[in-house]
């Protein structure tokens, strides 16, 4: 007789197969830099159905990140893909008429960018500039759709001769990362007709011009510039109007010493909110951004976020106009605030444990965001009525099949009694009670701090059986100007303290093998890692990136001239204290710690120099160490390929002194 399974039983079969089948993740590798994709810059269009944004992925084939225009509706039911070529397209802009989505790209073989125009009807793109001169940097529309702003780049001799011409500098600050050589090529304003393709000049000068924003009427278009007498030697923006014809009169608004930027007009155009900084100083590095409101017509701000000591940024206004929405950075969180436009009440609209990224405003007054958590890379999500919800799902494809590290915070105190915030990444199939291998893994800046969001890097030495940590030391924001400004002139000291403070907690409370204990980090975090291996001998494996040695070798070397004169002094005048902010290298002969050290080829931000130096003086002394340069590399690592090396240079090296 045939045996049939009870009705429970074969739904446990079911189920036991269904399990069965279900395929087990995966920890990170570093071959994943070729899957994760970013996304950014998501634009609403003008009837509130469509969010247009960039969408980034690696061809591994041609060793190349590539961008493409995607959009997806407000409902999140519909999603596509709008652009398709391998040249890339950005700033997708939707004109408010809603007729065209622009976006610039090189595409067809162009020798320079240019502003594109896709028929929201149907139909390929069509070139719409074809600016002979000059390089294009940014663009807006004007309200009626029948003009561009277009901020220009002052062509340098483009004359195609086999032979190069000499760069002849004259400029007090003369060096920038990525751009190179600075020479006199300042950025312009436009007028471009879309109709008749006559581009008219709006701005003139040895000015630059940035970041151009129509009013709401079109009569006026609002900028930032820094028009002092020499705008080498100091930090100043100001906001400017001009009014949107040819040959108008500039007029500015705002006139405080210090920096005004990222601003935008009210609803009813009368008045401008933006971000203004603390200091008035010429140089400005430890500050925090503070949210103001000014009339159209210049006058005395009201300084809103003033007493809230933390910065802000990437402000919208409100729908009504009566208040205006923006970005916080706290103690390792990035959350929503809404401010009132009058006396700057401020009510915390969306937080918790995770990282806001960017704002628009929606038709009905909802708004667009972007978040990060430690968990899940950046996706768009709409916030509606104190409530956020999904809008694209592009990660889940890649977080569906691996394992991440768990992630939480703690607080750790310094020897001078100084509490520190810090985060803390255990390999997922880590127990708690595990002692592990761990790896201080530092965050640049300094003037930056490491929040509740995704950190690819350490997930990937988390996924290598690494207890990872992150720690907020001074200098860090999120905790107020004051904590902030503590280094100031006094570089691997406090941060040292900090650094050790949070290395000796995980170590009572029994997170980490004090015999195992390795640091890390790349610009600011690689300097920091040269100062505490010259402080401590308890490391026995450090990765210094992008780091610095003898500082005085690096003056009218790298970038950060203004810094040298306002926070040091000239080395003539203050030699001495290069000299003492120098120790890792004048003291290299009281390090123990094997270190791996790593620069970009091009860097002008943190130049090779400093990473050369302290190699050189390991190998004189015996000190186990590597050198590791990039090929036509800037300060940021940008080819996939060396993305790839560089986390399998840091797991190998680690792995030597950390797991023996």
């Amino acid at each position: 007789m045939k045996k049939t399974l009870p009705f429970l039983a074969l739904l446990l079969l079911f189920k036991t197969i269904g399990f069965a089948q279900t395929p087990a993740k995966r920890t990170l590798k570093p071959s994943d830099v070729y899957l994760i994709q970013t996304l950014g810059d998501p634009q609403i269009s003008p009837e509130g159905k469509w969010v247009a944004y960039t969408l980034s992925a690696v061809d591994s084939t041609k060793n190349k990140r590539n961008a493409d225009i995607w959009m997806v509706s407000w409902d999140g039911k519909e999603t596509i893909q709008l652009t398709h070529t391998p040249d890339g397209e950005s700033q997708g802009r939707w004109s408010p008429d809603g007729r065209f989505l622009s976006f610039v790209s090189s595409r067809n073989g162009l020798t320079s960018s240019q502003i594109w125009l896709m028929d929201r009807r149907g139909g390929e793109a069509r070139q719409l500039t074809d600016l002979k001169k000059g390089s294009l940097t940014d663009y807006a529309w004007s309200p009626d759709s029948k003009k561009m702003v277009l901020a220009i780049k002052t062509p340098a001799d483009t004359a195609k001769v086999k032979t190069p011409k000499p760069i002849v500098v004259d400029r007090f600050h003369f060096k920038q990362d990525v751009e190179g050589y600075l020479t006199k090529a300042p950025v312009h304003l436009y007028l471009y007709d879309i109709a008749t393709k006559k581009l008219d000049t709006l701005t003139k000068g040895n000015f630059d011009e940035t970041n151009p924003k129509w009013s709401p009427d079109g009569s006026q278009i609002a900028f930032s510039s820094n028009r002092t007498d020499d705008p080498d030697r100091n930090s100043n923006a100001d906001i400017w109007v001009v009014d949107a014809r040819p040959n108008a009169q500039i007029k500015q608004i705002t006139k405080w010493p210090g920096r005004d930027s990222g601003f935008e007009w009210s609803p009813d155009g009368k008045q401008i909110a933006y971000l203004r900084s603390t200091s008035s100083e010429n140089y400005i590095m430890y500050d925090q951004s503070i949210l103001c409101v000014v009339s159209k017509d210049g006058g005395d701000p009201k300084l809103l976020s003033q007493s809230l000591d933390r910065p802000v940024s990437t402000l919208r206004w409100a729908k009504d106009g009566n208040s205006i929405y923006a970005l916080v950075a706290d103690d390792r969180i990035r959350y929503v605030a809404q401010f009132n436009a009058t006396d700057g009440k401020m009510t915390k609209v969306m937080g918790g444990n995770r990282s806001f990224g960017g704002l628009e405003r929606h038709p009905s007054g909802s708004f667009l965001t972007t978040m990060s958590d430690p968990q899940t890379p950046s996706e768009i999500y709409v916030l509606e009525n104190n409530n956020l919800r999904k809008l694209t799902t592009h990660q889940e494809n890649f977080l569906s099949k691996v394992s991440l590290a768990t992630v939480e915070g703690f607080t750790s105190k310094s020897k001078d009694g100084t509490l520190v915030s810090n985060i803390l990444y255990r390999p997922a199939n880590a127990g708690k009670s595990d002692k592990l291998p761990t790896i201080f893994f530092i965050h640049g800046g300094p003037v930056a701090q490491d929040e509740y969001s995704f950190d690819l890097g350490r997930q990937m030495l988390a996924a290598a059986g690494y207890a990872v940590v992150a720690v907020n030391y001074r200098g860090s924001t999120g905790r107020g100007l004051d904590f902030c400004k503590a280094i100031w002139a006094d570089w691997g000291n406090k941060e040292v303290i900090d650094i050790l403070g949070a290395a000796d907690f995980v170590v009572q409370n029994g997170i980490a093998d004090p015999t195992r204990l390795g640091i890390g980090g790349w610009s600011y975090g690689g300097i920091l890692t040269n100062y505490t291996i010259a402080t401590d001998t308890r490391f026995k494996a450090a990765s210094s990136g992008a780091g610095v040695a003898m500082i005085s070798s690096l003056y009218g070397v790298d970038q950060y001239i203004l810094q040298y004169e306002n926070e040091l002094g000239s080395p003539w005048k203050n030699f001495d204290k290069y000299v003492a902010l120098s120790y890792p290298f004048l003291k290299a002969d009281r390090i123990k710690t094997p270190t791996q050290f790593m620069v970009g080829e091009s860097d002008f931000n943190v130049p090779s120099v400093g990473s050369e130096q302290m190699y050189q003086a390991f190998k004189s002394l015996g000190i186990p160490t590597e050198l590791i340069i990039y090929p036509g590399q800037f300060h940021g690592i940008t080819n996939p390929a060396f993305q790839k090396d560089r986390f399998e240079r840091y797991i190998n090296w680690f792995d030597k002194y950390l797991k023996k």
